[in-house]
């Protein structure tokens, strides 16, 4: 197995276990909360990295560095939230659907052409989050999951920020943006509802931000180890860890109802990836 492969798989693996971990703190700590614990960590970690390797913040190009932040705070926030409230396997899956909604806002937006492929898998994707939604018994499980459609938006939408400003601006500096943003939106949100955690619940927050990173740079050394569409199309296996949680810790069988979903959505995007070797969804594999 190559190199890339595994690292792709072990960066699934790692933000599974963060999926986890932030289930688990949310049952006695608001998802508003854990973002902003997640994100402020990681910001310092971030920006100790970045000193150390003499990464300096740009003067050029803020208004979309701080876009991207904004966006991809939203997707956290939304992410998160989703997490609390329905089966992990479910909330993966959901947050999974970010590559067409960047084709989506591409052509809309950027008036990139679609390709008739893609045109023809649309229709199945959105067919394979209907059965996972459940609009036609609508109830409380709708609404969390309809969160879990708008993170997968957000990521989207960051996604398509990163592409531009891969171009003149580091990595570090991207995901610092992304990090410190999040913390700062997430604080007039959470403010009151502000929980002081136990030792354990700080321990749980701490390993989350730590977590997150550690998953961040082994995802980013598996693209500069293999082929775009290959690394995307085994992140996937990703939906298979959370579920393996969800079952273990939370008693979380899927239905019929999400794994035929989960199929569907599944194999759309992998016949999507093979398709789109690009760097386009690179960048929408990296907004985790």
């Amino acid at each position: 197995m190559k190199n890339g492969v595994i690292l792709a798989i072990l960066s699934s693996l790692v933000f599974s276990v963060m999926n986890a971990l932030v289930k688990a703190v949310s049952l006695s700590i608001p998802s508003i909360e854990v973002v902003f614990f997640r994100s402020i960590i990681g910001t310092f970690i971030l920006y100790l990295i970045m000193r150390k390797n003499k990464v300096s913040f740009s003067t050029d190009g803020i208004p979309l560095l701080v876009l991207r932040g904004v966006l991809g705070a939203l997707y956290l926030i939304a992410y998160f939230y989703t997490i609390s409230k329905i089966p992990l396997a479910d909330a993966s899956i959901l947050a999974h659907l970010s590559p067409f909604f960047v084709i989506i806002l591409s052509f809309i937006f950027l008036k990139e052409k679609m390709s008739k492929k893609t045109m023809y898998l649309l229709p199945i994707v959105f067919l394979g989050a209907i059965l996972i939604i459940r609009p036609f018994n609508y109830s409380t499980y709708s609404i969390y999951s309809l969160y879990g459609i708008l993170s997968a938006v957000f990521a989207a939408g960051a996604s398509i920020t990163i592409r531009h400003l891969s171009k003149k601006h580091h990595t570090y500096e991207i995901v610092f943006y992304f990090l410190a943003t999040a913390a700062l939106v997430s604080i007039p949100l959470g403010w009151n509802k502000f929980v002081i955690p136990n030792p354990l619940e700080l321990f749980y927050l701490t390993c989350i931000g730590v977590v997150s990173l550690l998953g961040q740079i082994c995802l980013t050394k598996a693209f500069t180890h293999e082929n775009a569409a290959v690394v995307a199309v085994t992140r996937y296996i990703g939906i298979v860890f959370n579920a393996m949680w969800g079952f273990l810790f939370w008693t979380e069988i899927p239905d019929y109802l999400t794994i035929l979903g989960g199929t569907i959505i599944i194999s759309a995007c992998i016949a999507l990836s093979w398709k789109n070797e690009n760097k386009q969804k690179c960048n929408s594999c990296k907004i985790s």
